[in-house]
């Protein structure tokens, strides 16, 4: 298993389990810092290795109408602001090979999408830029699929690379996740990341929106930590129900300590079974 370092924090092997969390788009300043100020309170108190993420632009929404950021410029200077602010790492999509240089500039972390994990200029100028990369795995991909991901993204010489599972699709307006596949894509040698909310999406189960089965968060993050996960990536939002993007999956930031405190005893287990 590769071990890979976002600035102090230590991804894989025998590490604690990271938490990969935010709102999942730039809304304004209020939220983003309040969320980035919450999170790191309980992750400080917890001892967790925290990654805020946060959306700059959604370029993959259901609907023209929906929101989608507040574009690349000004939400690269409210997480650039958090990550000085708050002194933990911050990232982000990226879309396109043109974002690629902006973004690089300031995030730690860059993010390839779940609908874009198989274009290769994307993948290959996000790694030529020698920085760590979370790659979430598409909703259409099987788990062995995901080896011809991570053999695109090395052959640049950039191992610094981490692969997200967020559910796959079960049939129409529906996510399933399949347990089976988390050893199989960690076999690969590259650290696994559970998208716990992203997970609970129905997408498009709103017609213009996406909806949502966030009850089931609490259960499907336990069974990923136990299947040996590395982190967990769970989107937040001081009040969800207000939220622009995703308001029937994201978590309440209330919520978290009680979500974290169980996974890492979870993850501690499992690190006494498995061994480093």
């Amino acid at each position: 298993m590769k071990e890979v370092e976002v600035g102090k924090i230590r991804i894989g092997k025998a590490n604690p389990l990271v938490l990969i969390a935010g709102p999942c788009v730039i809304e304004n300043e209020a939220v983003s810092f309040a969320a980035a100020e919450s999170l790191r309170e309980v992750c400080v108190k917890l001892g967790i290795s925290l990654i805020f993420k946060s959306s700059y632009d959604k370029a993959n929404r259901t609907s023209i109408s929906s929101f989608r950021g507040l574009g690349i410029e000004k939400g690269l200077r409210i997480l650039s602001d958090i990550r000085s602010k708050f002194s933990i790492p911050v990232m982000s999509d990226v879309h396109s090979v043109e974002e690629v240089k902006l973004a690089s500039q300031v995030l730690d972390v860059l993010q390839i999408p779940a609908f874009l994990c198989r274009q290769t200029d994307l993948i290959l100028s996000s790694s030529n830029t020698g920085k760590p990369v979370n790659v979430k795995k598409g909703q259409f991909l099987s788990p062995w699929d995901v080896k011809n991901v991570i053999e695109k993204f090395v052959s640049t010489g950039n191992h610094h690379l981490l692969i997200t599972e967020r559910g796959t699709s079960f049939g129409y307006n529906n996510l399933v996740v399949d347990f089976r596949g988390f050893p199989v894509i960690r076999s690969f040698g590259y650290p696994l990341i559970f998208d716990v909310t992203h997970s609970l999406q129905l997408p498009g189960g709103q017609g213009i929106r996406s909806g949502g089965q966030k009850e089931f968060a609490v259960p499907l993050a336990r069974a990923a930590v136990a299947a040996g996960v590395d982190g967990l990536f769970i989107e937040v939002h001081p009040d969800p129900d207000q939220a622009l993007s995703d308001a029937s999956t994201m978590i309440p930031l209330g919520e978290m300590e009680g979500i974290l405190r169980q996974a890492q005893a979870i993850h501690e287990l499992v690190m006494k079974r498995e061994g480093p």
